[in-house]
């Protein structure tokens, strides 16, 4: 572990609470909370130290993350500027990088170096690898190398460029996308639709994109609201969606073909590289419908079902499996899962897992052979049957009580199962052996 302190105000929720997993094994990591007795207990799940002073946790920090909602930013800045120690950095992570780069820039002293980042992955993600962070320091110190360093050996995207940039870009990437998908959601709930009527008249891509919506609009309202409003390009970005649609509504409305080919040819021309975007669209589409055929394809076998948020491992036979759900019988007990919600395991992992997490077997069976029998091509066999963790030699006999032409050779025999005994033992006899 290294010898540093990382404060996070705000860690007990979303993404402060993500940062906790990234950096408890490399830091000593304290966090803070609005809600001391939750905060608490975050701080004891996951290992970390609680102060509930944001004052005192800058006061002991040698990086101080930022991780409140965007419209307390300032204000938390501000707050806790005077008490930072001599040496230190200040991060932000905000969805918004002009107005705490402003403060920054107003409110820390010389002696304390700030960074601007905005972590491009929600609180959900479970991995740094190749995710996006963008950089929008206005001077780069000796801190800014060492993060620079660190994040770069995580495998992950580093974007540097300018908090004004950065905040225009957003409004094309968060405030444009969160805003159409939300008046999509809304238009549907206005035109009183229930989604599950459509279920019969799905394709691919309509099921990409209200699995991206219902994304969105799950999200905090106060947090897309916040975003919304306090980018400062918002406005033009809204108000120039509201524009292109009335357009095209007055378009269709006037029956005007040729004007609506020419504006759905000009967008198309302006999105780039259409092949590329075909073929991510295309690869997630693959994505969806393989996994449902891997699921298909393992009705009535025994099956390892990972829930990817919780990552906890289900097991059992695998019943059946309709377009939303897989029903999983474990002895009595029936488990009904969302597709979307999980992971079957391949053969390998849930062999591994069936290793790490069951009580194991472990029988001695000795067998009469002839003495032209291949040892090897025995154990070897016996490595190939469903769940069979080893075998190895033990014993060779050739004593008065077998006949001159036949040795007897016991093996121990580890297994998931006392039936997997038996499967040793039929394949023993099926060498040509005697079981003892």
């Amino acid at each position: 572990m290294i010898k540093m302190n990382v404060g996070i105000i705000g860690g007990s929720d979303g993404l402060g609470k993500t940062l906790i997993y990234y950096f408890r094994e490399e830091f000593e990591v304290y966090i803070t909370g609005t809600d001391h007795k939750k905060g608490r207990g975050v701080a004891d799940e996951l290992n970390v130290n609680y102060i509930e002073s944001n004052i005192e946790i800058a006061d002991i920090s040698d990086i101080l993350v930022i991780s409140v909602p965007i419209q307390y930013t300032s204000d938390v800045i501000r707050e806790v500027a005077p008490f930072m120690k001599s040496g230190s950095l200040m991060v932000d992570v905000t969805s918004v990088k002009e107005e705490p780069l402003k403060t920054m820039q107003e409110v820390l002293p010389d002696t304390v170096e700030y960074l601007p980042t905005h972590p491009i992955f929600g609180p959900r993600t479970t991995r740094l690898d190749n995710q996006v962070i963008v950089l929008a320091a206005d001077k780069k110190g000796e801190w800014y190398r060492k993060a620079y360093n660190y994040l770069s050996n995580k495998n992950m995207r580093i974007i540097e460029t300018t908090a004004k940039k950065h905040d225009f870009m957003m409004s094309i990437v968060q405030v444009l996308t969160h805003f159409s998908f939300i008046s999509t959601a809304s238009a549907i709930e206005k035109l009183k639709v229930d989604l599950s009527e459509t279920e019969d008249y799905e394709s691919p891509i309509y099921n990409l994109m209200i699995d991206m919506i219902a994304r969105i609009v799950a999200q905090n309202p106060y947090l897309t609201y916040n975003i919304q409003s306090m980018n400062n390009n918002g406005s033009k970005i809204r108000n120039t969606f509201a524009e292109a649609v009335n357009e095209l509504k007055d378009v269709i409305n006037d029956k005007d073909e040729e004007k609506f080919v020419k504006i759905a040819i000009r967008a198309t021309k302006n999105m780039g590289d259409i092949t590329n975007a075909l073929g991510r669209s295309d690869k997630a589409i693959n994505a969806l419908n393989y996994e449902y055929i891997i699921l298909n394809n393992s009705i009535g076998q025994e099956v390892g079902l990972k829930h990817i948020y919780s990552g906890k491992i289900h097991t059992g036979i695998l019943e059946s499996v309709d377009g939303k759900t897989a029903v999983l019988r474990e002895g009595s007990k029936v488990k009904k899962l969302r597709i979307a919600n999980i992971r079957i395991l391949h053969p390998e992992e849930f062999y591994k897992w069936k290793i790490d997490n069951l009580n194991t077997v472990t029988q001695s069976i000795s067998c009469v052979f002839s003495k032209r029998v291949h040892v090897e091509t025995i154990e070897n066999a016996v490595m190939k049957i469903d769940n069979i963790i080893d075998i190895r030699l033990t014993d060779v006999y050739a004593g008065p009580q077998i006949d001159d032409d036949f040795i007897s050779l016991t093996f121990e025999v580890t297994t998931l199962t006392r039936e997997d005994i038996q499967n040793v033992k039929d394949l023993f006899t099926g060498f040509g052996g005697s079981i003892r």
